[in-house]
């Protein structure tokens, strides 16, 4: 009987246990019906059957009152057995009555400290002979049913508790992954999902590695996190860069890992702190930014106010009007000092971007190397000498203008990367594969012939069309010789105040030396000149040298046709220039500073006019 009921029971747990439990000890006793049940109450004043066998099949689970039926007796510990005559000592119990039970035989089920926790019964039509051997089998498996039901309350309160954990985990606010050494994950809770932008079935096999942000910064903090790792230690926060998955957007978190005991896999915390990086990165920007401003407000401008009446320069005025309400780009040109900047500065000025910063480069000032740098930035250790990360002025013109000076001198690798700024608004900094998105209108000028450049190859057509969408050309002082008086009474005035001269006025023949001059450097050569005849003049009239000018012209036509081309006037003017300073270019006495240019423009200049100093003998 014992050997039917252990092979009927030996292969199966929880219901599959209890189901077999009463089919073999129905069949091995033979009895028509048998059954486990368990209470249903903290009362413990209700069952229900975990599993019922009757007749010849397993059969619905029933539940019932314990009043009125000698499963009453039985769970309240004893050994409840009845030979004959059930259904009449119960009429209560109805569903025995109704089956005229003759016989029952029930043992309860008793945990360590006495307390019930249900029973285990058989019961038949037929009387059932007491016999001790019945008894005892049913004992022995009533604890077998016993360590089955105790079994099960643990696994339930285990799940419960795994299921309360479980739900803990998955709504923690702060990132959770369960991953094996090689960053492949296992599990993950919401929280890292939502940050790193994966849905649950990207979860399992997706390797942490793979979201790790392409800085070499990034990469080496997280390969030295993990060869820790592997070496079983415990990691405090580091700080990496990630992308996430599904927008490749960049993220930043403190990440912090713990070895499991077993050496293969890994529990990791991140916190998202892309907030405070971006906030801390902002800051650098701004306060870069402020130090460019400042660095501006130090500098002397040409120009504090725009000046002219002439019809050129009315013209002038009136595109800037016509373009500096919109984003347009715009490209400036015109010969050196005519205005240039002061220009791109009034269309600032009068544009939806006031508000944010000018930011300007004189792309011919800067050797060749560092343009790129300076326009879009780099990465620490991105070459030689690149000792710290550096913001570009793209950067800091975000949601600004910049003011793009000499664009005919851009080297042609960099004319790509601008080309692009303009199609896509985006770059990479210099040594970052990190793609950097901006709002920048551009303002471009150039003193030469692009479309020249162009035709030559050494300026891309395509960046050529782009920058001239809207094209202003200032014409050169020599064309607006109503307005040279008032020049340079306004230079008068502020270089009287500056260098403490009482000098009021212009006299008549200076003022008509002034008009019939060419002026091959423009507005900056007259400002310089004026500047130098203040320190020189005595009285309140200002008074010009006589060979301050040169040897004046006939008419204002004379340059002309001395030269027959104005590109031969400026040779002339610079070479009468270059000699009066024995040929020096830098310095407070140089060439450069007498023409009113910087030294990187003049020599650019002398290159494309074919100027070279004649060498001693020849």
């Amino acid at each position: 009987m014992i050997r039917a009921l252990v092979e009927g029971t030996v292969l199966t747990t929880g219901a599959g246990f209890f189901e077999s439990l009463v089919t073999s000890l129905a069949r091995a006793i033979d009895v028509r019906h048998a059954f486990v049940a368990g209470f249903t109450g903290g009362a413990k004043a209700r069952v229900r059957t975990l599993a019922f066998w009757t007749g010849d099949r397993i059969a619905g689970n029933l539940e019932w009152d314990l009043a009125g039926t000698p499963c009453d007796d039985v769970v309240k510990g004893r050994l409840c057995q009845y030979s004959e005559g059930v259904w009449r000592r119960f009429p209560k119990d109805e569903p025995l009555v109704a089956m005229r039970i003759e016989s029952y035989l029930g043992v309860p089920f008793l945990d360590e400290d006495g307390e019930v926790l249900g029973h285990l019964a058989v019961f038949d039509e037929r009387p059932m002979k007491a016999d001790p051997r019945r008894v005892n089998v049913l004992r022995i498996f009533a604890h077998r049913a016993t360590a089955e039901l105790r079994r099960l309350r643990s696994e339930k309160r285990l799940q419960a508790s795994e299921e309360r954990f479980r739900d803990l985990f998955d709504q923690a606010p702060i990132a959770y992954v369960f991953e094996d050494t090689d960053t492949r994950f296992i599990s993950a809770n919401r929280a890292f999902m939502k940050l790193l932008g994966l849905e649950p079935e990207d979860v399992p096999g997706t390797m942490g590695l793979s979201l790790v942000a392409p800085t070499k910064e990034s990469q080496e903090r997280v390969h030295e996190s993990l060869a820790a790792e592997q070496a079983g230690e415990e990691r405090a926060h580091i700080e990496i860069e990630l992308r996430r998955k599904d927008d490749g957007r960049p993220i930043f978190v403190q990440r912090w890992s713990k070895p499991e005991p077993d050496g293969k896999h890994t529990r990791t915390m991140l916190i998202d702190i892309t907030e405070r990086v971006l906030a801390q990165r902002e800051k650098a920007r701004l306060q870069q930014q402020n130090q460019y401003l400042q660095e501006e407000i130090r500098s002397v401008h040409n120009f504090e106010e725009i000046i002219g009446t002439s019809t050129p320069w009315k013209a002038v005025l009136k595109r800037v009007e016509q373009v500096a309400g919109t984003d347009s780009t715009v490209l400036i040109t015109g010969e050196t000092g005519t205005g240039k900047e002061l220009i791109a500065r009034a269309i600032h000025d009068r544009s939806r971007r006031r508000e944010r910063p000018l930011i300007k480069l004189n792309c011919a000032a800067l050797p060749t190397g560092l343009v790129e740098s300076e326009l879009f930035g780099h990465e620490k250790g991105a070459f030689t000498g690149a000792v710290e990360k550096r913001v570009g002025r793209f950067t800091l013109a975000h949601g600004g203008t910049i003011f793009l000076d000499e664009i005919g001198e851009l080297p042609q690798d960099v004319q790509a990367k601008l080309l692009r700024v303009l199609q896509e608004r985006e770059f990479e900094p210099v040594g970052s594969a990190r793609t950097t998105k901006v709002d920048v209108r551009v303002i471009a000028a150039t003193n030469r012939d692009i479309a020249k450049a162009v035709a030559e190859k050494t300026f891309r057509a395509d960046l050529f069309y782009r920058l001239n969408v809207f094209p202003i050309g200032l014409p050169p002082l020599r064309d607006r010789q109503t307005d040279i008086p008032l020049i340079a009474h306004y230079f008068v005035a502020k270089y009287a105040a500056k260098i403490g001269r009482a000098v009021r006025e212009i006299g008549k023949s200076t003022l008509d030396q002034l008009a019939a001059y060419a002026w091959p450097g423009n507005i900056r050569e007259l400002e310089n000149v004026i500047e130098r005849a203040i320190i020189l003049t005595i009285g309140s009239t200002l008074e010009l040298e006589p060979d301050v000018l040169g040897p004046p012209p006939a008419s204002l036509e004379a340059p002309a046709a001395e030269s027959g081309t104005l590109a031969d006037a400026e040779r002339r003017q610079i070479v009468r220039t270059l000699e009066k300073t024995r040929w020096v270019i830098d310095g407070p006495r140089g060439a450069a500073k007498v023409l009113g240019l910087h030294a990187n423009t003049l020599r650019s200049r002398m290159r494309k006019l074919g100027i070279e100093r004649a060498h001693e003998g020849s």
